[in-house]
């Protein structure tokens, strides 16, 4: 009989995913299921890059290229972060790789030895303890509650750090909350963070974006703190701000001596990304300016209206998004009681009745290191999401 391996025994399946599956099961049985859950735009890919990929087909451009990425894209990449932030790059500092997700997966992969420690703030993004673990690493969870805004302070991190401490990993604006660091906060971490030279930085900037103050981008770690560049590990890609989930293509910045083992890595994993949705994205970051500023108006909108839905709910308090197409609703007083003779101790149990009862797919705080919250996606229509609200206020209103 085949046996797994350890790694293989401790693997968990991602939440999100898992959700996203459950929902369309239920679909296929033919109940109007609203899913709330996986983090993807309702909109399509941009003309440009989509135009793009079918040009790269149409010419053959579907061949073998470097692990890291065509030189073209690197180039374009550096020019994109010197535009947006402020911080020049050389092509050799950049890796291309199948998705934002591996781009962290790879980080982890190559700075973490067995026992290493990650610090990772809650609520989180559901699948980063996960890929510290697969790294070999330990997840150092600092609970960050209501109380500090669910961001690490200066303090928390500071204690968190300990001769173990490899990394410190933070996604802003952030997937669950839409909360984003200030540049002060930011400031203030900067100053622990250079008290640890041994302590790498890996920046989720995913979301970065997908700003609502009508910034064009979100503040960022080394713009207050450019002296801690050589320790930074800069993510993005295409999913999110150019819509470009299925594509599976994402980048990271940083260090030569890292961004060339990252590289290595993939060459030995996943090989070159996909030569295709190479050719998209450099027609997206050379040609969407103007689709990402229509988005993020559209999220405006979204969101103004989608908070509006859910204050009807008096037993639900949501946190204002600044970023991203998130909101994160703290359900505690729905916690304790009873639908129809199961009582709904935690979060996980809520979601999993709104699904089951009420076909609305929703990701539990609980997922995200943070019992008593959910997490709901706003990249859906207006429409969409007053629908939701109504199962969600029919639901709560059935509890006793």
């Amino acid at each position: 009989m085949i046996q797994l391996s350890k790694r293989a025994q401790n693997l968990k399946t991602s939440p999100t995913l898992f959700l996203v599956a459950k929902a369309r099961e239920l679909a296929a049985q033919g109940h109007d299921v609203i899913s709330l859950t996986v983090g993807e735009p309702d909109w399509p890919t941009f003309k440009a890059p989509s135009d793009a990929g079918i040009e790269a087909i149409q010419k053959g451009i579907t061949k073998y290229t470097p692990a890291s990425g065509t030189i073209e894209l690197r180039k374009a990449i550096t020019e994109k972060i010197k535009e947006e932030l402020g911080f020049q790059y050389t092509p050799k500092e950049i890796t291309v790789a199948s998705g934002a997700k591996y781009i962290i997966f790879a980080a982890l992969q190559m700075l973490c030895s067995p026992g290493d420690e990650v610090i990772v703030a809650t609520p989180y993004w559901v699948s980063y303890p996960t890929m510290i673990e697969l790294a070999d690493g330990i997840p150092h969870i600092v609970e960050c509650g209501e109380f500090e805004n669910f961001k690490i302070t200066p303090e928390k991190l500071e204690k968190a750090i300990n001769a173990k401490t490899r990394a410190f990993l933070f996604c802003s604006p952030s997937n669950p909350t839409g909360l984003q660091y200030s540049a002060e906060e930011l400031r203030a971490l900067a100053e622990v963070l250079r008290k640890h030279p041994q302590v790498a930085i890996i920046s989720d900037d995913i979301y970065n974006r997908l700003v609502f103050d009508g910034s064009k981008v979100a503040p960022h770690i080394l713009q207050v703190a450019p002296d801690l560049r050589e320790r930074t590990v800069l993510v993005n890609g295409g999913s999110k701000a150019y819509s470009m989930t299925g594509w599976r293509i994402g980048w990271a910045a940083g260090p030569e001596k890292l961004i060339t083992a990252m590289a290595d890595y993939q060459s030995q994993s996943t090989g070159s990304p996909s030569s295709i949705a190479q050719h998209a994205l450099l027609a997206a970051l050379k040609n969407s300016e103007t689709d990402i500023q229509g988005v993020v108006a559209k999220l405006v909108s979204r969101k103004k209206a989608g908070l509006k839905e859910l204050a009807t709910i008096s037993q639900f308090k949501v946190s204002e998004p600044q970023g991203a197409f998130y909101f994160w609703v703290d359900i505690r007083a729905c916690l304790g009681k009873t639908y129809q003779d199961k009582v709904v101790r935690t979060s996980k149990d809520f979601c999993d009745i709104l699904l089951e009862k009420f076909y609305v797919a929703t990701v539990p705080g609980a997922e995200c290191g943070t019992e008593g919250f959910m997490r709901l996606s706003f990249a859906v229509s207006e429409e969409t999401m007053q629908r939701a609200v109504a199962r969600m206020k029919d639901f709560v209103g059935q509890l006793i």
